[in-house]
């Protein structure tokens, strides 16, 4: 079977990590099977539907690595919906009510009072044809619901293994607003059967919506697809998604936080599987590793910790031919791949490039409070040219003098040159401050 797969985002919002872990794993299963990934836009609902939020998704998703071989937008395809509705209609599947939501409020109040599931009671069945014309005459436009069987409904899910539900179990879902608007539920389904959609991926929030849409593929004469529903993802203490980069959008990752695209991808292809959670380069180790069957129903935790420890890493190994062009991008083109290996050691984010520049390359605000020793240790200074011997040189010289040693050392001299007491080796970042340099930070800072 060619596998045929879709991702399918509301344009109502951004593109944030729980659909972003979604939208990955059905890629990742595309292209894993050799087969088409189609980006499906559900933007019927036009009031909520907006283009910039259209835009931000695709940005989203075209950073992250994850192409489409097609594209739609359900607000094209209206005509379809428009027919496929006339046939359920004639079918008798589909079928009128006239409740307004209060009268339904109640309903379900009354039904759980007598410890009754809220399920509808298919009240508008019963309608006279007096009654429907009282409700005419009155201004209501109906809601249209799609009509259950009450038989067993099954399937082999990828991920959480065989699902059953009973129709009578279920309430017919609304399928048609009032305003005449096709709700998802439909139109969704009508989709899949004309893109001809092998495998349905999605959050186990729609397991119950899973159970009425097979009804649905049936009643439009079409064989369900297959469907994995994965688990959600909640924050690093079980709770919603609501704390730190976990609330934020994929472009706030990108432009906020300043992280690497390939490592919210590593991370997001691992949580919640049986293999263990490491950096990638590229995305084509994912692919080839890609299998349902490693994904657990239980809940994953999102650690925002975990993402910033992946980005790190993917920086300390990143060659300078790749990070040439994102330095670049920074405004940053005077790295070279001599100052780039010296300090990659110490980002967590790229953007951290820019203080170690301005460490190396800038005026930096140092306090000295031992003069007389860095005084000395200015004395004992190599001449230039200078190699990469220069500071074991140097500070052997100074041990000798001073019979200094360890951090009583290197410390003083480290806060002398940069003004920090954390960095990258100093027997590189001091080739990268240069002799002149290094003698004016020595010279002219004054003691606290």
């Amino acid at each position: 079977m060619s596998v045929k797969v879709r991702f399918a985002p509301s344009p109502t919002g951004m593109l944030h990590v729980g659909n972003a872990r979604t939208a990955l794993m059905v890629w990742l299963f595309a292209r894993n099977k050799g087969g088409k990934f189609l980006l499906r836009i559900d933007d019927t609902d036009q009031e909520r539907s907006k283009a910039e939020y259209e835009d931000a998704i695709e940005e989203s998703l075209i950073w992250l690595g994850l192409d489409w071989d097609k594209k739609a937008n359900q607000k094209d395809r209206t005509a379809l919906y428009d027919a496929k509705i006339e046939e359920l209609k004639s079918a008798g599947r589909l079928y009128a009510c006239y409740e307004t939501p209060e009268e339904l409020g109640l309903k379900r109040k009354s039904q759980l009072s007598r410890g009754k599931p809220p399920i509808y009671d298919r009240g508008a069945l019963e309608l006279s044809e007096d009654e429907i014309a009282k409700f005419k005459a009155e201004g209501r436009k109906p809601h249209w619901r799609f009509k259950l069987e009450h038989a067993p409904i099954t399937w082999n899910d990828h991920i959480r293994g065989e699902v059953t539900f009973n129709g009578g179990d279920l309430s017919d879902p609304v399928v048609i607003r009032e305003t005449g608007l096709p709700l998802y539920h439909l139109c969704s389904v009508i989709d899949d059967i004309d893109f001809g959609i092998t495998h349905v991926v999605r959050g186990e929030d729609h397991v119950s919506n899973t159970a009425t849409h097979v009804q649905m593929f049936e009643a439009l004469g079409a064989s369900a697809p297959e469907f994995a529903h994965n688990a959600l993802i909640s924050d690093k203490d079980g709770g919603k998604l609501s704390k730190r980069l976990g609330s934020l959008s994929i472009l706030d990752l990108r432009d906020e936080e300043g992280l690497e695209a390939m490592a919210i991808v590593s991370l997001m292809a691992r949580l919640g599987t049986s293999d263990p959670i490491e950096v990638f380069d590229n995305i084509q180790p994912l692919i080839d590793s890609f299998d349902f069957s490693k994904f657990s129903r239980g809940t994953p935790k999102f650690d925002p910790d975990e993402i910033l420890r992946l980005n790190a890493k993917l920086l300390h190994e990143m060659d300078f031919t790749d990070a040439d062009e994102k330095l670049k991008a920074l405004g940053l083109n005077d790295i070279d791949e001599e100052f780039w290996n010296a300090v990659r050691p110490n980002l967590e984010r790229l953007r951290d490039i820019k203080d170690w520049w301005n460490v190396a390359k800038g005026p930096v605000e140092v306090t000295i409070e031992d003069p007389e020793f860095i005084n000395q240790a200015a004395e004992l200074l190599p001449a230039a040219p200078w190699s990469e011997n220069t500071w074991s040189e140097w500070t052997s010289a100074v041990k000798e003098n001073t019979g200094r040693k360890g951090k009583e050392l290197f410390m003083p001299l480290r806060q002398a040159l940069t003004g920090m007491d954390h960095g990258p080796e100093l027997n590189q970042l001091l080739l990268l401050i240069g002799p002149e340099k290094t003698k004016e930070r020595l010279a002219h800072k004054k003691a606290a």
